[in-house]
Parts: C-alpha cells; sequence; structure tokens
C-alpha cells in the first residue's frame, strides 16, 4: 500500500494498513469534526482505498479527500445492515457530499368515518387514531384533493364537518350543485347513502371494474322500469369513472407500484416517482436532489431510492419498484428492504405493456420537470444575452420566433409559431396556421406556407419581426423558409436552423446559421442551447394542441353507425360500457377492447376512425 498518497490532513497510509476486509459503514470527518460523507462498503478496505489512488478521481471526490481529517468505521454483520445504517446516519447527519432528500413530511390519507348514520369523507394526515378507514398514502395533499373533488361529483357522499353537519335546518350550496344528497337534512334514505358509500369504497379500494358492471346492470333496471332519471344518474356515474380511467393506465389487480425515473442534466437531476396503489395512479411527485459525489444516473438513483425508501420513517413501501436503471446493488437493497419492513419487495428495470406506458410517463414527467427547474433557475435576460455571444450579434436579440409543424400522417396538418422576449414566452403573440393545399405529409412546403402567410401579415403592418428566427429542422426546412423570407423581401431577419442531432437526444442539438452557413454545436449546459430546447418545445406543443383541436373538431361529426364491423348489438354493448359517444370517442383501444364482442383489432379500427379521420 505503500503507492497510496496522503492528503496533508490525514494518514491514508497507516490507515489502510490496518483496515478491515469485512462489511460495514464508513464516516469521513473533516478538520472541524463535521462529517462529510457516509458511505457503505462490502469489503471496507478495498472501498477506501479506492479514495487515495493516484489517477481517476473525479473533481468532486478529490474535493473531499482533501478535506479529510479522520475516518471512523462500523462493522456489520452483512452489507444490507450496512446499507441500512447508512441511511440512517445520512439522514440524522446530512453530510454534505451524500446526495440529499429532504422528505420527512408525513403523507395525507383519504378517511373514511365509520361510526355515524351517514360517515363523512376527509383528508387525513398524522396518527391513525379516529375509528374509520383510512385509503392511501397519497403523494400529496393536492391528489387527495382531486379525489375527493371526484368522488363529490360522482357519488355525492358528504365531506363537511361534522359541527356543520350537526347543526343544518336545510340543505346547503352543495346539495344546490348536486355535489351532496343533503344527508343533513334527510334528504336521502340510510339505505341509499350506504349504498352510494358502498361505491365510494369500491373506487378507493380500486374495484373499479365490480363497480361500472354495477352500475350498468343498475342503469338498464331503471331505464326497463321507466325511471329515466335514475338512468341517467347511473350513466352520468359510469361516464365520471370512464373519465378518470382514460387519465392513467389502470392495472388488473391490486398492484402496489412505485415507477422511479431519473433525468440528468449537467449539474442538474430530477427524480420523478408514480405512486399507483390498487392498480390505480394516485398521484407523483418530482424531486431535484443534490447530487453528492455519484456519477452517472444509475449511481444516483441507487443512492436515491435507498435514502427514500431506508430513511424515511412512516414511509409506505410498495410490493415492487420499476426503474429506468438497472439499480447498483440492487439485491442488497432488496435483502435491506425486506429486514426493514419484513416482507419481499419485488426489484426491475425491464417491464413491457401498461407498465412500460407508467414507466415512460414518469420519464416524460421528470424531462419536462427537470426544463422547468432550470428555466425557473436561468434568468431570462441571461439566455438571450448567451444567445447573443453565441450567434456573435451586436446587439442583445429582444425577440425570438419558432415554427413547428404537426400532423398525422400528412392529415390535418397544422403550424405553429411562438414568441419569446427578454421576459420568456410572449403568448400573446403565438398564431396557429391549418395548412391546406399541400401534398399530404410535405413538411417542407408546410413550413414554406406557414412563413409566408406570418410575414404577409407582419408586411402589412399586423405585429413586428423577429430579431431571429427560428426553425424547427434541418437544411431542408431551413432553406424553404429562406426562400420563403426571399419572395416577401425580408432579408433582415436573422434565421437558424435547429436540428436534433445523430442521437435526436436534448443536449445534441445542431445549429445552422443561414447567414453564414455554418453549424454551431453548444455544450449540453449552455444557457444559449437552453433558450433554444425552450422556444422549440413550446412551438412543438402548441403544434401538437393544435393539430389535436382541428382533428377533435372534425371527428365530432362521427358516429357508430358509420364504422364498419360496429352493427346495433355492438353499438348497444358500446354505449352501455362507456354511458355516451363522447366517452367512446375519449377511450383507448385497450379500453375499447374490454367491451363484450370488441375484439383488439376492432377496437385499433374504432380508435381509428375516431382519431384518424
Amino acid at each position: 500500500m505503500s503507492d497510496i498518497p496522503s492528503s496533508p490532513q490525514f494518514d491514508s497510509i497507516r490507515f489502510l494498513a490496518d483496515a478491515s476486509q469485512q462489511p460495514g459503514i464508513y464516516q469521513m470527518f473533516g478538520l472541524d469534526g463535521n462529517i462529510l460523507y457516509v458511505g457503505k462498503a462490502k469489503n471496507l478496505k478495498v472501498r477506501l482505498a479506492s479514495y487515495f489512488r493516484k489517477t481517476g478521481l473525479s473533481p468532486k471526490t478529490a474535493a473531499l479527500v482533501a478535506r479529510i481529517y479522520r475516518i471512523e468505521v462500523t462493522i456489520t454483520a452483512s452489507e444490507a445492515e450496512a446499507l441500512i445504517l447508512e441511511q440512517n446516519l445520512i439522514k440524522s447527519n446530512r453530510p454534505p457530499y451524500n446526495i440529499s432528500l429532504r422528505d420527512d413530511k408525513s403523507y395525507p390519507y383519504i378517511f373514511v368515518s365509520s361510526s355515524e348514520p351517514y360517515p363523512r369523507i376527509s383528508v387525513h394526515r398524522g396518527a391513525k387514531k379516529k375509528q374509520g378507514d383510512y385509503y392511501g398514502p397519497f403523494p400529496n395533499v393536492s391528489a387527495v384533493r382531486d379525489s375527493l373533488q371526484f368522488l363529490q361529483k360522482t357519488f355525492r357522499v358528504r365531506q363537511c364537518e361534522d359541527s356543520v353537519f350537526n347543526n343544518r335546518s336545510r340543505p346547503c350550496l352543495q346539495y344546490q350543485i348536486k355535489r351532496c344528497t343533503a344527508p343533513c337534512v334527510e334528504f336521502i334514505s340510510k339505505e341509499d347513502y350506504a349504498n352510494d358509500l358502498r361505491h365510494t369504497r369500491m373506487f378507493l379500494t380500486g374495484s373499479s371494474r365490480e363497480l361500472m358492471t354495477e352500475l350498468a346492470d343498475q342503469m338498464d333496471a331503471a331505464a326497463t322500469a321507466l325511471a329515466f332519471e335514475q338512468a341517467a344518474h347511473y350513466r352520468d356515474q359510469i361516464t365520471f369513472l370512464r373519465s378518470i380511467q382514460s387519465q392513467q393506465v389502470v392495472e388488473e389487480g391490486s398492484g402496489d407500484i412505485d415507477i422511479v425515473a431519473i433525468v440528468t442534466r449537467p449539474n442538474a437531476v430530477c427524480v420523478h416517482i408514480l405512486f399507483v396503489r390498487q392498480g390505480r395512479i394516485l398521484g407523483s411527485r418530482s424531486f431535484f436532489p443534490n447530487i453528492g459525489l455519484a456519477e452517472t444516473p444509475a449511481e444516483i438513483l441507487a443512492q436515491f431510492v435507498a435514502q427514500f425508501y431506508l430513511a424515511s420513517e412512516g414511509r409506505d413501501i410498495p410490493r415492487e419498484i420499476i426503474t429506468n436503471y438497472e439499480l447498483e446493488d440492487a439485491d442488497v437493497f432488496a435483502l435491506a428492504l425486506q429486514q426493514s419492513i419484513g416482507r419481499q419487495v419485488h426489484l426491475t428495470h425491464t417491464v413491457r405493456s401498461h407498465r412500460a406506458q407508467w414507466l415512460q410517463m414518469a420519464i416524460t414527467a421528470a424531462e419536462q420537470n427537470l426544463i422547468a427547474h432550470l428555466n425557473s433557475k436561468q434568468n431570462s435576460l441571461d439566455r438571450f444575452i448567451a444567445l447573443q455571444d453565441v450567434l456573435q450579434l451586436d446587439e442583445v436579440p429582444q425577440r425570438m420566433e419558432c415554427f413547428d409543424i404537426s400532423h398525422s400522417s400528412g392529415e390535418l396538418t397544422v403550424a405553429s409559431c411562438v414568441v419569446f422576449d427578454t421576459n420568456g414566452p410572449l403568448k400573446s403573440d403565438y398564431r396557429r396556421f391549418n395548412i391546406d393545399g399541400i401534398t399530404p405529409g410535405d413538411d417542407y412546403a408546410a413550413m414554406a406556407q406557414a412563413i409566408e402567410r406570418r410575414y404577409t401579415r407582419l408586411k402589412k403592418g399586423e405585429g413586428k419581426l423577429p430579431d431571429i428566427l427560428l426553425i424547427d429542422g434541418g437544411k431542408g426546412q431551413l432553406s424553404k423558409a429562406i426562400g420563403a423570407l426571399a419572395e416577401l423581401g425580408i432579408d433582415d431577419v436573422f434565421i437558424i436552423g435547429v436540428a436534433k442531432g445523430s442521437t435526436r437526444k436534448a443536449g445534441f442539438e445542431t445549429l445552422y446559421n443561414a447567414a453564414t452557413d455554418s453549424e454551431i454545436v453548444l455544450n449540453n449546459d449552455s444557457p444559449a442551447l437552453h433558450l433554444i430546447q425552450h422556444i422549440r418545445d413550446e412551438a412543438h406543443r402548441f403544434a401538437i394542441t393544435g393539430h389535436k383541436q382541428r382533428r377533435d373538431k372534425k371527428r365530432k361529426t362521427s358516429t357508430l353507425e358509420d364504422i364498419p364491423g360496429v352493427g346495433a348489438v355492438r353499438r348497444r354493448e358500446l354505449l352501455r360500457h362507456f354511458g355516451g359517444i363522447q366517452e367512446i370517442q375519449k377511450a383507448g383501444a385497450k379500453d375499447l377492447a374490454k367491451v363484450a364482442g370488441i375484439s383488439l383489432h376492432l377496437a385499433e379500427e374504432i380508435y381509428s376512425f375516431f382519431h384518424n379521420d
């Protein structure tokens, strides 16, 4: 070990000579006695020696080593015990070189009381001392309130305080707007109220399929008895349930799963978690932890997951955790969880079907939230100044515009134009253009038409020209934009093309300078690139939204009778299952295939009819 260098504060050679090769944890202290870093190791001697090698240390690790004054170790019986002890020490001491996760709050539940003739539902935090049932936990209060609002609208179970309920002499506003059945003045019988409460519990426990079947039977029975108002009430409940299901993928059975996805940018990271309970997505939450010494996304994720589940008291740990990277030492983490909670937790990073959709949802949310997080931290004017430096402009640009194209297989093409100034998005100046009269799928012609229509108006005095015009696309789209502007006699606009690059990943974009016919490649931590990514993504969002609105407007005239293979029986089953034509139009192919008599192939045909015509 004589080739291991010593730091000025710490004699690493002497320390390592007597270091144990057993599993355990180590604590690194600075000269002031404060803990700098806590780590675990399967072999303490090998792990500690890695900090004092001559080469290969990252800048953060080198900075840590330079501050070490002493190291203390604790031997454990296994690596799993070391992991648990490590996370407890990180939580209690919050060392500056460890990943930092501050999440000590208690999580909210939905509480359904059981001690009154007319029980209520409410938000609950803290100790579960009241008599009743608790559903959750939910990731945040907003998720609870969204669920309570849905339940109030659908089943009308009371949510008022007992002090209010016991002193009512007439119905309140909630009854007038059909959000309560007024049990306070006995406008509903205890039996009917109990039925509504039972339906509420079925929804909260994930029995949505059985609930909708029961409601459909009740709707048919009411219609047969000519009780059309009651039948309409059941139909509305089915519609509300279908709408909440259409917003999320629902798993068969009672899956309790956390989906954890990490996305990184230089010096920034976002971890997004989807919380699935009883097969339904109850909510989600994003974290932006300090990275610590970890370097790769997989290392950061492993440290985050360990701290999130092992170092937080009262954490609701699911039966399965899905991640977008394979966890380092996953078997050790699983064993530590089992020792901590007394049951097994399944860990995986390879999933299919609806779980793959959940994972992609979490990744997309992490990407979007990280961009928003960076944008909120980075002053907009500073980014404009950075772009001025990159493009070597004489003055700071004051106005930027960006174009994008959206369509479905060439049909119903929509072009978007979004505008940014030094304060950020200028949404009052956004414009959309419905593109017609071109060959379907010809993005070049669509871009030329959008440019021509946009700047013909500006030439007439409607608005003002931008300092920089961004074209989302490669040299083809860029040349069309240049040609359209030339025909209008506009030659004083700085034009930049934004291509995704060979990897088609954010941070690897290539810029084309039309003035010099040259390429510009920016570092992925460049504020100028962040500005370009922001306006490009906003143009993309605005174009897609416009295309969907145009598509939805067209399909409103479509009816089930026009779909080949959907006869009277299948139409009846579809309407019975979804409650109305609008809900059928909103449903995905997999939801349509759940209807009796509808195969997956026919479901795809129905979905295509409403979405691609």
